[in-house]
């Protein structure tokens, strides 16, 4: 008989689980751990790494590894390792790939069907480009879920619902936070309102708040290394990993010691559970409001909630189960396997469906999500690729389609320097200035945020003015004309597979909307745009920029300093769900010195 196999792209981590038989176990990936981490690596000959492979060699290759992916995941800007670009879903289908190749080998054979899961907050863009990372790794029979539905689906099969019970599930990750309420009907659950979300925030924000502590506490000696100094990375390195220990810690004890061994100075760091409680106390209460907002948009009441489950590693965090039930006066349940909950209810809804149903398309008689105010569960298949027992994955991924890194596409290294290292720190395994991937230069286009959907470009009118001048001119010829000059409306199209897409002129991250500004006769200091001095910048220091643009023009996208679409600083505080970084208006207008936009910077 055949297996179901259930999927977590993480963030942080990918995870794996296996139903065979009705039997769901997680599948062992990691050298030490079940999990491995997310996390990429191009060698220099093209060959790919994924997983513990590429951790151990990503301090030796800091500026040929990806971390955290997902959070580039929908961004037209590609990431760039050795100096060549590459789409972040390239790199998750390779990530994807790779998992199902090691459970085949163990298991002595493909799964009959895979469940692949992916945060609910996700609009159509995003969705519609998660559905070809699939195909990209050359799977069959791929369904598509939630990551709150797989997490509900498991925590059904453990725990006994009554008919009609309302759950909220509160999903804080590695690196994103997802809200969504379910009622049980029958022998599934009924998706009740809009799932809400904060894509920027999670255990590696919470990592970065102890790690900026640390560095503060000791007078900030971390930003007097030298980033290109090899044993000054590898002191940050060991340094952030020790802050990610202290974290974990601090969920049973109520105090805990960092071990500081930098170059240049060696001690350590005393860390009780209430000052980091008031580091992340901020982003705790951010994501409750987050969880408010699905309740009003399911129009439930807290007093109806039969539970609140907690999912996600982060979760485990004292201080979040202790704010939830005291905002919303309903209890909490802790899921027994909280890290790993959404991918042992994947296994669990992929064996149901396939055996149950008659195959992936089937229906089930398992625990089955309706969905009353969201896109039905997807189905992916059947695909073209392997159908043996033997998974066949590339040895390189597809090369890219230019030479070279498009326009405002940055090698990790560029720019780098003390100050960035110190606000926001290298990864394990990347010095400051390495990874994220695709840091912009001084100077350069600052390339567009996540988004979840593409943003339409606003029409290009002609200045009152100029019309005036067109009429009367018209009019003195003795003709009635009406003149009228409008632009069609631009959208960008999602990159395919293995296209390298150039970021859109102005791509906005939800739930920001940008209105387009009314027409004008005409704008004397031509920068319209640029005076938004960092309105919508993060809310955080080593944050800083606005929306730039000038008279007609079209301002750049946001970005991070050397992080993205993250919510994160030192010291850490609430981070907000709108988001921009420095950017530059194109198409300038027409007015005086609105020469190539205006600029904006905020704080």
């Amino acid at each position: 008989m055949g297996y179901g196999l259930g999927v977590d792209l993480g963030t942080t981590f990918t995870a794996a689980a296996v139903d065979r038989d009705g039997r769901v176990e997680m599948a062992s990936l990691g050298d030490r751990a079940a999990a491995v981490p997310s996390v990429i690596l191009i060698r220099e000959d093209g060959a790919v790494l994924t997983g513990d492979a590429a951790e151990r060699r990503a301090a030796s290759e800091p500026d040929r590894v990806a971390r955290e992916v997902k959070r580039r995941f929908g961004d037209p800007m590609p990431l760039i390792l050795g100096g060549s670009p590459y789409a972040a879903g390239d790199l998750m289908a390779r990530q994807l790939g790779d998992v199902v190749r090691a459970v085949s080998e163990r298991e002595g054979g493909m799964p009959d069907v895979v469940t692949l899961t992916h945060p609910a907050n996700w609009g159509p863009y995003k969705r519609e480009l998660f559905d070809q990372i699939p195909r990209q790794a050359g799977l069959r029979n791929v369904r598509m879920i939630t990551e709150p539905e797989a997490a509900a689906a498991h925590y059904a099969t453990n725990e006994r619902l009554e008919d009609g019970a309302t759950v909220a599930v509160y999903d804080l990750g590695g690196g994103t936070f997802d809200a969504t309420l379910l009622r049980t009907s029958g022998n599934g659950f009924e998706l009740l309102g809009t799932p809400e979300g904060i894509e920027g925030l999670g255990g590696i924000d919470f990592d970065e708040a102890v790690f900026t502590h640390v560095d503060r506490v000791l007078g900030g000696p971390v930003s007097e290394l030298d980033p290109s100094d090899p044993r000054a990375t590898s002191a940050v390195i060991r340094l952030r990993q020790d802050c990610v220990l202290a974290k974990e810690a601090l969920s049973a004890d109520t105090e805990t010691t960092i071990p500081v061994m930098l170059p240049s100075l060696q001690t350590e760091v005393r860390l009780t559970r209430g000052e980091f409680e008031d580091m992340v106390r901020p982003s705790i209460a951010a994501t409750i409001a987050s969880l408010r907002r699905a309740l009003d948009s399911a129009r439930v009441q807290p007093e109806q909630l039969t539970t609140v489950l907690l999912v996600g590693g982060s979760s485990r965090i004292p201080l979040v189960s202790q704010m939830v039930s005291a905002e919303l006066g309903r209890p909490t349940a802790v899921d027994a396997h909280p890290k790993h909950a959404i991918v042992l209810g994947a296994a669990g809804m992929a064996h149901t469906e396939y055996v149950h149903g008659g195959g992936p398309h089937g229906g089930s008689t398992g625990p089955q999500v309706r969905r009353t105010a969201a896109a039905a569960t997807t189905m992916v298949g059947p695909m073209t690729g392997p159908s043996s027992g033997t998974f066949q994955r590339p040895t390189h991924l597809p090369p890219p389609r230019r030479n070279g890194p498009p326009s405002g596409a940055i090698p990790a290294a560029a720019g780098a320097g003390t100050t960035a290292m110190l606000q926001n720190g290298p990864r394990p395994g990347a010095p400051r200035g390495s990874m994220p991937v695709g840091t912009p230069a001084a100077g350069m286009p600052a390339p567009a945020l996540q988004s979840s959907e593409p943003e339409k470009k606003p029409r290009r009118r002609v200045p009152m003015a100029i019309g005036a001048a067109l009429l009367l001119a018209v009019l003195a010829g003795g003709g009635t004309y009406a003149y009228r000059v409008a632009s069609a409306d631009a959208t960008p199209t999602p990159a395919g597979a293995t296209e390298i897409a150039p970021a859109p002129a102005s791509v906005a991250p939800p739930p920001v909307v940008v209105a387009p500004a009314a027409p004008v006769a005409e704008d004397p200091a031509g920068s319209s745009g640029g005076s938004q001095q960092g309105s919508q910048a993060r809310r955080a220091p080593s944050n800083s920029g606005g929306s730039g643009g000038s008279g007609g023009g079209n301002g750049g996208g946001g970005w991070n300093n050397g992080r993205t679409s993250e919510h994160t600083s030192a010291p850490h505080t609430t981070p907000p769900p709108d988001c921009c970084a420095s950017g530059s208006g194109t198409d300038g207008g027409s007015g005086s010195g609105g020469t190539d936009g205006g600029s904006a910077s905020g704080s």
